[in-house]
């Protein structure tokens, strides 16, 4: 098992600590190991060189190779059981703050797909999951992100990238600064939900598709129709060609050519 003595302090981030390993399965699976053991991993980052069996949503398989950053973060209860829904904007907008410091806005198009993906220029270049650990009845929350920095897969069912494409000095360790920076910086904006009106408002400014025709695939149905927007509870707002508006919690969107 990892051992939290290796930990360190992240630079500028006071509570904040971080452990890196050169190879693990998942950094996800890890974290929930170490709190299972009774281990205080709040506010806890875990990253590795490589995961083996890096896991991306609805059980695909997500490709982890040397040179792209993979990493978990473990919160306690950062969300009340109703907040939980909405919870995944909030680490989108933690993301979208993180790749736009680290590339040129000016240069690039940075979007965020909902729920959670970012979009540079159309093509996505990192995945996110996250996964609940119920320990003494409190939810808690862990954050797997996978950037593409020096490589994408192949064949994707929506167009990738990597962030040297646009970056070419980026490192790993330059974008986990980053990351880790904005994710500490957005929480306390998010501040328990206290901030959730703030959070809404960066995410709609910098979504993509709002207004448009989409195509949403969900687990047993593909809708067709307009991104209306998102409820104040982070649900996506789909206008079917009946003129009904159905709310989606769950779905992969993907916009017509």
């Amino acid at each position: 098992m990892l051992e939290l003595a290796d930990s360190q302090t992240i630079i500028g981030l006071t509570g904040w600590r971080a452990i890196h390993v050169a190879s693990t399965g998942s950094t996800n699976a890890d974290l929930i190991e170490l709190a299972g053991a009774g281990h205080d991993v709040d506010k806890l980052w875990l990253s590795a060189g490589e995961q083996l069996q890096g896991r991306g949503r609805r059980g695909r398989t997500w490709v982890s190779p040397h040179g792209n950053l993979h990493a978990s973060l473990y919160l306690r209860n950062p969300a009340s059981l109703k907040d939980t829904g909405f919870f995944p904007l909030v680490c989108a907008v933690a993301l979208h703050r993180a790749i736009s410091e680290a590339l040129d806005e000016k240069q690039s198009e940075i979007k965020i797909k909902w729920p959670n993906d970012i979009l540079v220029d159309g093509a996505k270049c990192c995945g996110m999951l996250m996964e609940s650990d119920q320990q003494s009845g409190v939810i808690n929350i862990v954050i797997g992100c996978g950037l593409n920095i020096v490589a994408h897969p192949q064949d994707t069912p929506y167009p990738a990238m990597h962030l040297n494409e646009k970056n070419r000095a980026l490192t790993t360790q330059g974008m986990f600064q980053y990351l880790a920076e904005n994710f500490a910086r957005t929480l306390d904006e998010w501040n328990g939900g206290r901030g959730k009106a703030a959070i809404r408002d960066y995410w709609v400014a910098h979504a993509r598709g709002i207004g448009q025709a989409i195509i949403i695939n969900l687990a047993n149905e593909r809708l067709e129709g307009v991104f209306e927007g998102i409820d104040a509870d982070g649900l996506l707002s789909l206008r079917l060609p009946s003129g009904t508006v159905k709310e989606i919690s769950a779905g992969d969107v993907f916009f017509p050519l």
